[in-house]
């Protein structure tokens, strides 16, 4: 469980108006009150369901709102996930924040356990970036836990990742490590990415805790891994780039032995999980 993130909820509500709704406000009476519910479109993972209910509450604190399934849940096309009940108004203005949430949530979790299933059963795990929507990073990367994936680094600040730039401007791949050994605390794995065979032997060499293979070909990480396994088992390998979503990509390369296989493309291209707000 996790709890809904209030301020950003409210800066939510009021960026689409909410507290303002003119069409609601000239057309239904103040008095009237509605019953609804709010359903899913197709088949897939719901997540964002305690931020949906925490956003009509923070609309209108009479709204009632019955849960019928929990985040995380796999659902049914036309599955009722929330009954509603309290003032048309607030339902109404409530309806497209809440939605929002849920469908792009939702996404994120559908997307993340469909890369899930096309490895089950290999010991590599499916991880999410850092490519997220501003704003909204703990929400998205709640929704690949749902979705049965595992999180990288949240932030820049918990851990060490050194990328091609890096390595530029620290002088190479040793010495990049040797500075990151000697500033990091020491319970903080050091990743090192390679691009190149070459580059995962100095890497190494160098002592790196795990080696991020990217842009390679499937063949290029199977070579890799087999250098890796054979010179330094110690070391856990991660899989990025230009990988996608595509099943047969996914299981080939988990094949090659990684331990991981990291997706920006669970938080940042994850169709949107088409869910409804229906009036009785």
């Amino acid at each position: 469980m996790y709890n809904p993130p209030v301020d950003l909820i409210k800066k939510a509500l009021e960026e689409d108006g909410a507290f303002a709704d003119i069409t609601t406000l000239s057309t239904v009476p103040d008095d009237q009150w509605s019953e609804a519910r709010i359903l899913a479109r197709k088949p897939g993972v719901v997540a964002g369901v305690a931020v949906a209910i925490e956003v009509f509450r923070q609309m209108d604190e009479r709204i009632q709102v019955q849960q019928l399934v929990q985040d995380g849940a796999s659902v049914q096309a036309n599955e009722n996930l929330l009954l509603l009940k309290g003032p048309a108004r607030s339902l109404l203005s409530a309806e497209r924040v809440a939605l929002n949430f849920l469908g792009r949530l939702s996404g994120i979790a559908t997307l993340t356990a469909q890369c899930v299933r096309a490895i089950e059963g290999a010991q590599t795990r499916i991880i999410d970036t850092r490519k997220t929507t501003p704003g909204l990073r703990a929400l998205e990367k709640i929704a690949v836990q749902l979705g049965g994936g595992h999180n990288h680094r949240f932030g820049l600040n918990d851990g060490v990742l050194i990328k091609d730039n890096h390595i530029k401007a620290a002088g190479g791949i040793k010495a990049a490590v040797a500075a990151a050994r000697q500033s990091a605390p020491h319970l903080l794995k050091i990743e090192v990415e390679c691009e190149t065979l070459a580059e995962v032997h100095t890497a190494v060499e160098a002592g790196a805790d795990v080696i991020l293979l990217d842009n390679m070909t499937v063949e290029q990480m199977r070579q890799a891994v087999d250098v890796i396994r054979r010179e330094a088992p110690r070391i856990l390998i991660e899989a990025s780039g230009d990988i996608g979503t595509n099943t047969e990509r996914l299981i080939a390369v988990a094949a090659t032995g990684v331990d991981f296989i990291s997706l920006g493309a669970l938080t940042h291209s994850a169709p949107n999980f088409n869910i409804s707000l229906e009036f009785a």
